[in-house]
């Protein structure tokens, strides 16, 4: 953290270098920013309501299969952070992760991670007499077949303890890169 602090009290009576010194400590504050994700994701070890695995040996799962059928860095990174929103937000998890990954990924991969909740869902929403087909209605959507076979091969297998998963170091790097350099501001 800095010591600065601004003049204000009130945001319309800031200056312009107010302003900027806060645009300079944002940005000091965004290089932690892939430390402050991947210590959420680890906030997963644990946390388990059930499956075979937990929610952070399911992450890693996730983006190991991804790796080992060759995805770009971009998905695998997707593929590890997916969940992330789990134990912040159960409901909506997949719009939680989505926000965080907004800035640093492609139109297509956002997509994916907001929508994948309701594409996993046809693997299990009929257990609960809800409409394991409910993904159909964004059917037609260029991400729509990526979600799929994201969901098909990686993420709704990837709840095995048997499976040779690798460790989070594999993957560190690469969330590193991806949070570097925004692609967008989305404020």
């Amino acid at each position: 953290m800095t010591g600065f602090r601004v003049s204000f009290t009130r945001m319309d009576a800031g200056t312009t270098a107010d302003y900027r010194r806060l645009g300079e400590t944002a940005r000091v504050e965004h290089d932690g920013l892939a430390e402050t994700v991947l210590g959420a994701l680890v906030g997963l070890r644990g946390f388990n309501p059930g499956y075979a695995i937990d929610r952070y040996r399911h992450s890693l799962q996730t983006a190991t299969r991804a790796l080992r059928d060759g995805a770009d860095d971009e998905l695998i990174s997707v593929a590890l952070l997916h969940d992330i929103g789990d134990l912040l937000a159960p409901e909506n998890h997949s719009a939680y992760a989505a926000a965080v990954l907004r800035p640093y990924v492609s139109d297509e991969n956002h997509w994916l991670v907001l929508h994948h909740g309701v594409f996993q869902g046809y693997y299990y929403f009929h257990h609960f007499g809800r409409d394991r087909d409910a993904r159909e209605a964004f059917r037609g959507h260029p991400a729509f077949e990526k979600t799929a076979a994201f969901c098909e091969n990686w993420d709704q297998r990837s709840f095995d303890p048997d499976y040779d998963t690798l460790p989070l170091d594999a993957f560190e790097p690469r969330v590193r890169r991806l949070f570097a350099t925004p692609r967008e501001s989305f404020v």
